[in-house]
């Protein structure tokens, strides 16, 4: 049986979701990345709603993917401080924690937020 690279990162998900939840005070940032965009978002598991959340989409410029990226993870991280979020719980979604999904976490350190 072959393994392709979805299967093993939803795998590599369930095994990170068992030990992370989200709460309204630390809000868990789950993160997603398609082919061309990112996708950055706060939730309270909790409640199961989402607080806060933001994508590249509307940032087309000169920009590589990576630094769409970490100003994703910056905006986001502005919007947490508007709602008084200061810390959240970092949720890289099975994907593997470089690149795009460490650029983001980047961002949303320098931004303000503490995970």
């Amino acid at each position: 049986m072959t393994n392709s690279k979805i299967t093993i990162r939803k795998r590599r998900h369930v095994r990170i979701r068992a030990k992370l939840s989200g709460t309204a005070e630390r809000p868990r940032l789950s993160v997603f990345r398609s082919l061309s965009n990112n996708y950055a978002q706060l939730i309270d598991d909790v409640k199961g709603v989402t607080i806060a959340a933001t994508s590249d989409l509307k940032m087309k410029g000169k920009e590589n993917k990576t630094e769409r990226a970490k100003k994703v993870g910056m905006e986001l991280a502005k919007i947490a401080k508007d709602m008084k979020i200061e810390a959240c719980v970092f949720d890289r979604n099975g994907y593997k924690y470089h690149g795009r999904i460490k650029a983001l976490a980047d961002g949303a350190r320098e931004g303000g937020l503490k995970f």
